[in-house]
């Protein structure tokens, strides 16, 4: 539908959008209509994996100008909370987010953000790249949370464009072996593009067979998993593969209920943890991007222009290629 051009207030910019990424929320948002308590009750513009160029600056902006190439981080606080205040202003309850309810996204031609929470790109840093800061964020996040460090064993659960970021940032992070595992055999084969050293393609096995591969693939069992999916037999895999003492972290999100080895991981000492999205992490990302340490554009797979949407949809949907990126100025294509 077409709306008015929005005029950025105090501390706002002014973005015209260029790439907006499709995540597996979105199309959660357009077929279901909730994820948990986050429920669609009013019409809302998807899409919050974004890079655009300023075109106007409110009152107060005072490190961006019109021109300037930006990705935008999707969550902003709207208070100073605890969280704020001790650097986890992801977890702050009142926090602003793209494409979460009741909050718009930025899948559209113009769109006006926090200035704060628009980061520069640099020259050699494209805006498909600048829109991956989203994803890659989640990837960063949930390494740091796992402690993934030199000489780490890695076992990644679902390879989808999360379980790869993870894989990414894992590497670059010093991991030594990542194994992923997913259902798909294309998927497993983009794992291994982007730097897996085992991948296993799940069958039918259960929980117990898919942790003894894991750890037969790495030569022991892995101090660290990082849960992709958000499915319980995957849950399940991730406590029974981690090391005794080593750590699960858990990024998909499935069932609000599910059955877990609770007690095979509490008399292991099986640390599990959990993440919302990220913080601090867009400075890092452009950083790596910018130095070429961490190269995400082999997650791009296909593109399509703003007014064919819902074919981008309907192919993300389907669960064709891996990263739908949806070209949003008529006058720029271009990566």
């Amino acid at each position: 539908e077409n709306r008015p051009i929005p005029e950025p207030g105090p501390n706002e910019v002014l973005l015209r959008m260029h790439s907006v990424g499709i995540c597996g929320s979105d199309v959660h948002y357009w077929q279901q209509g909730r994820i948990g308590d986050f429920v669609v009750k009013d019409p809302m513009v998807l899409g919050h994996e974004a890079s655009g160029t300023v075109v106007k600056v409110g009152p107060g902006v005072a490190h961006l100008k019109p021109g300037d190439r930006v990705a935008i981080e999707p969550g902003v606080p709207r208070e100073i909370d605890e969280f704020c205040k001790t650097g986890r202003y992801n977890l702050s309850p009142t926090i602003f987010f793209c494409a979460t309810p009741p909050d718009d996204g930025n899948l559209c031609r113009y769109y006006k953000h926090s200035a704060s929470y628009c980061y520069k790109l640099p020259d050699n840093v494209t805006f498909e790249e600048g829109a991956l800061i989203e994803p890659l964020s989640v990837g960063i996040h949930a390494c740091k949370r796992a402690g993934v460090t030199l000489g780490s064993k890695v076992f990644v659960s679902g390879s989808g464009p999360i379980g790869l970021v993870n894989v990414l940032v894992a590497k670059m992070m010093g991991a030594a072996a990542v194994v992923i595992t997913d259902l798909s055999a294309s998927r497993l084969q983009k794992a291994k593009e982007v730097g897996a050293d085992f991948t296993i393609q799940v069958k039918n096995e259960t929980p117990q067979e898919v942790a003894s591969k894991v750890e037969s693939l790495l030569g022991c069992m892995p101090e660290i998993t990082v849960e992709c999916t958000g499915v319980q037999a995957c849950i399940q895999a991730g406590i029974y593969a981690t090391r005794s003492g080593g750590t699960l972290v858990l990024v998909g999100l499935g069932p609000e209920m599910v059955t877990v080895p609770i007690v095979n991981a509490a008399v292991r000492e099986v640390d599990i943890r959990g993440i919302f999205r990220y913080c601090n992490t867009w400075p890092v990302a452009i950083a790596l991007l910018a130095s070429k340490r961490i190269n995400v554009k082999p997650l791009v797979t296909h593109r399509f222009p703003l007014e064919k949407a819902l074919e981008a949809f309907e192919t993300t949907k389907r669960g064709e290629g891996v990263k739908v990126m949806l070209k949003c100025d008529p006058t720029d294509h271009n990566p």
